[in-house]
């Protein structure tokens, strides 16, 4: 094998290594990507989750006034 031959094999080697580090920046740039997507995404799912529990509340404090109501009602009758 001579001196050519050497720098080749290490050379396609170099190759090799600086494409899988290329596909490896691309994929933690994809990932940083989706992280920040999802780390959204969860701030507006627990937004949506406290309006929603407000709202119950509202609900549940206005179906007990209005059984509090008939209750009264039915005492008066």
């Amino acid at each position: 094998m001579n001196e050519y031959d050497s720098n080749y094999f290490t050379q396609l080697g170099f190759d090799d290594f600086e494409e899988k580090l290329f596909n490896l920046m691309r994929l933690v740039e994809q990932l940083k990507a989706e992280n920040i997507a999802l780390r959204a995404r969860q701030a507006s799912l627990l937004e949506e989750r406290t309006e929603l529990v407000e709202k119950n509340e509202m609900a549940r404090k206005k179906v007990e006034s209005i059984l509090n109501r008939l209750k009264e009602m039915e005492a008066e009758a």
